[in-house]
């Protein structure tokens, strides 16, 4: 009985989530995603330049020169993103900071899609035991929101070049702000990412060697298949379906995809923990655990959560009394 009111409640809570979303035409726009680029007029084409990027170490390295040019105070930090986009609003960075007492420990958040607020009860906890949690709005979201837009439509999109351009610029704002925290002298820094932002926190992981520690909360590695067979994303999936089949979806958003860089998430000094819903619509199950078992292939030092809830009952007792204990189980190691 409990799981079948559960299952209602999250189905509400998505058709809530669906309002303002709207089929689109598909775009390619390479030039967004691969500087450079120039007109790329096929799929084909596109997938071609994807692949390049996949291969390239250096994809997602800050820009030579790349300034801290950061103002903090009341305990908030702000500074210019490396990527310049068409929205004013996206290209100033804004976070939250909740300081523990010491530089010891710093935890960088980043939130699921279209989230409309931080999460002060993480931030006072992990604080209160002496971890300084930083809370970064991703591209599109919060004090960065594109005007006019109902949600962040510009962050993951039938565009496949801005999709692409979208989670870059997350994981290089968060690579900068790391590198900040880094010269504000904390010594360990490890990043949380819930959902969409699991993904730019995997990133971030896979390129930043001076992560440690990384909790990636409903989470998979493809971000093709989660939007082509997720509840929240099933107006993309209606753009995209004319025009792409899934194998060369795959292939496009390949800078994107976890299972892309499972070699580097494997490294010997980075401690992982996923935490997966076996009743998630958003984040299917099973694509969860094809990037975990591809985790454990690669020998990946690998914590796992199996929560019995869906995607947004995570947020909620039992649930999140659960992963907030394995969170902080992770975050408490010793190397």
């Amino acid at each position: 009985m409990f799981y079948k009111w559960l299952d209602h409640w999250e189905e509400r809570r998505a058709q809530r989530g669906d309002e303002g979303k709207k089929v689109t035409d598909v775009v390619l726009a390479a030039e967004l995603a691969f500087p450079g680029a120039g007109n790329v007029a096929s799929i084909a084409d596109f997938c071609d330049l994807a692949d390049r990027a996949v291969a390239d170490p250096s994809y997602f390295d800050e820009p030579i020169g790349s300034e801290l040019s950061f103002e903090a105070g009341n305990g908030w930090i702000s500074f210019p993103s490396d990527i310049s986009t068409e929205t004013d609003e996206n290209n100033t960075v804004f976070a939250r900071i909740t300081k523990g007492r010491s530089f010891d420990h710093a935890l960088v958040v980043f939130h699921h899609w279209n989230a409309r607020s931080r999460n002060d009860l993480l931030a006072k906890s992990f604080a209160r035991q002496d971890i300084t949690v930083v809370e970064i709005a991703l591209p599109y979201h919060l004090e960065r929101k594109r005007p006019g837009s109902s949600h962040a439509d510009y962050m993951l999109s039938a565009n496949l070049g801005r999709t692409i351009r979208s989670v870059r610029q997350g994981v290089l704002d968060g690579r900068k702000l790391i590198r900040w925290l880094r010269a504000e002298g904390y010594k360990e820094i490890s990043v949380l990412g819930i959902s969409l932002g699991s993904w730019v926190a995997g990133l971030i992981a896979a390129h930043d060697p001076t992560v440690r520690k990384a909790a990636l909360f409903l989470t998979a590695g493809s971000l093709a298949d989660m939007v082509w067979t997720g509840r929240a994303t099933q107006s993309i999936r209606a753009s995209l379906e004319p025009a792409i089949k899934l194998p060369d979806l795959n292939r496009a958003w390949g800078p994107v995809n976890l299972e892309n860089y499972t070699d580097r998430l494997a490294r010997p000094e980075l401690d992982i923990l996923v935490v997966l819903a076996l009743r998630d619509k958003v984040v299917l199950p099973e694509l969860s655990k094809r990037f975990v078992d591809r985790l454990n292939d690669a020998g990946a030092k690998l914590d796992l959560l199996e929560a019995n809830c869906g995607h947004y009952s995570l947020s909620i007792p039992p649930y999140v009394i659960q992963s907030g204990r394995r969170l902080r189980a992770l975050l408490c190691r010793r190397p």
